[in-house]
């Protein structure tokens, strides 16, 4: 039985209004664009006065952060499942400022990998227990557009990151990027603590032993639209994560446009925000499966048209931003999208399905998204060869998940407007 500690924690402190509650899950997943993006500039000096002994080496420096990013998403929602959301979201956000902290420290390059894997260890939890915030409200599409509105909010951070970490590197080392985004991460800290309610009711909470964790994994991997979405997201993420690794040598080295990088960036980090908010407004309408398995297909046919592009010798910065922002703003419209449909089943049980999930997705577009950054030679061919490869093979995996019945949309019932949901 619920102890009466653990009914009190559960009961609200206060209220929140709709709009605050997106803008404050937003800033809360932002902690991972913060930790990522503005880091992209500072590569080479970070490179050089660590001593990286070879330029792709110093992808590291961010596939290091996944790592731990997707260990530590497969625990820090199961332990939300049992200790409530609030508090064990708080306890790992200290320990990832503190890490972040240890990077700012570091003197050699191992000792900023290990700092760097723990940060991703910590900040997994701001990950799966925004989601599981999100599902104890909201389901299906309503969730859906919910999310597409975070991740629209979200978007603005990645689109001005860059440029933040350029700014630092004109007027202070590359170690006050880390002092910057501890000092930011620790203004949200106190900003959730003192406004979020608590989201997970009392009779929703698990105890947490081995046979409720196997259970709930057991009814994802049973659950076949749940699931088929969870390795679909991981795949088609692979080619952000692609991008990521190899977006800085790609403007650097081929291009040659050290200067206008932060805002080229943007430009093309900004067609994801702007898909983001489009989907939030059509999903609604259309449903999120029709709207996140068309997307798939404009992926494949945008990077199809983008290889022929290389192959013929015409490929510009130009035609580079254009063809990935197009690249980016359809990653947009899968995102909150497969998210909430492999979610659906789970009202309790939200923390561990959200782990899983976020276990799943990460440690799937890690490795895959790793061997597109390691693949880079000269030339934007790896890229666009494997956001083509991966974004195809999402597909078919949509395709056996929804057992051959595309674009279609399931009847759950009405779903009360989530501007007009109670934040108890």
């Amino acid at each position: 039985m619920t102890d009466q500690r653990d009914v009190a924690a559960a009961q609200p402190q206060k209220d929140i209004a709709f709009h605050e509650f997106v803008m404050l899950c937003a800033c809360l997943m932002a902690m991972n664009a913060l930790s990522i993006d503005p880091m992209l500039p500072a590569l080479p000096d970070i490179g050089r006065d660590l001593s990286v002994p070879h330029p792709n080496d110093r992808q590291l420096i961010i596939s290091a952060y996944f790592m731990g990013l997707g260990v530590g998403s497969l625990l820090f929602g199961v332990l939300s499942d049992r200790y409530g959301r609030k508090r064990v979201l708080g306890s790992a956000m200290a320990l990832f400022i503190l890490a972040s902290i240890a990077c700012a420290g570091a003197h050699s390059f191992a000792m900023m990998l290990v700092g760097r894997v723990s940060a991703g260890f910590f900040a997994g939890a701001s990950r799966v227990i925004t989601v599981g915030i999100v599902r104890d409200r909201f389901r299906g599409d309503a969730m859906a557009r919910v999310m597409s509105l975070i991740f629209a909010v979200f978007m603005l951070i990645p689109v001005m990151a860059p440029t933040f970490g350029q700014a630092i590197l004109w007027i202070a080392p590359w170690r006050w990027i880390f002092w910057a985004l501890a000092i930011l991460a620790t203004a949200v800290l106190l900003w959730m603590s003192m406004r979020l309610p608590e989201t997970l009711l009392p009779e929703n909470r698990l105890r947490m032993s081995a046979g409720t964790i196997f259970r709930t994994v057991g009814t994802i991997l049973r659950t076949r639209t749940s699931i088929g979405y969870m390795l679909a997201s991981g795949v088609v993420m692979s080619g952000l994560i692609g991008f990521i690794l190899s977006i800085q040598q790609i403007f650097f080295d081929i291009f040659g446009a050290q200067r206008i990088f932060p805002f080229a960036f943007a430009a093309i980090a900004g067609s994801m925000g702007i898909g983001s908010l489009l989907n939030s407004r059509l999903v609604s309408r259309f449903g999120a499966r029709r709207l996140s398995q068309t997307a798939l297909l404009c992926l494949v046919a945008i990077n199809v048209t983008h290889l022929a592009v290389i192959l013929t010798g015409h490929e510009t910065i130009v035609s580079f931003m254009i063809l990935q922002a197009a690249t980016m703003m359809t990653i947009a419209f899968t995102a909150s999208n497969f998210s909430a449909i492999s979610m659906e089943p789970f009202a309790r049980g939200a923390g561990v399905a959200s782990s899983f999930q976020a276990f799943l997705t990460t440690a799937v577009s890690s490795a895959l998204g790793s061997l597109i950054g390691r693949a880079f030679d000269g030339t934007t061919l790896p890229l666009t060869l494997g956001l083509a490869v991966f974004g195809s093979i999402s597909f078919l995996i949509v395709a056996w998940a929804e057992r051959g019945n595309l674009f279609t949309r399931p009847h759950h019932g009405a779903l009360r407007d989530p501007e007009f949901e109670p934040l108890h």
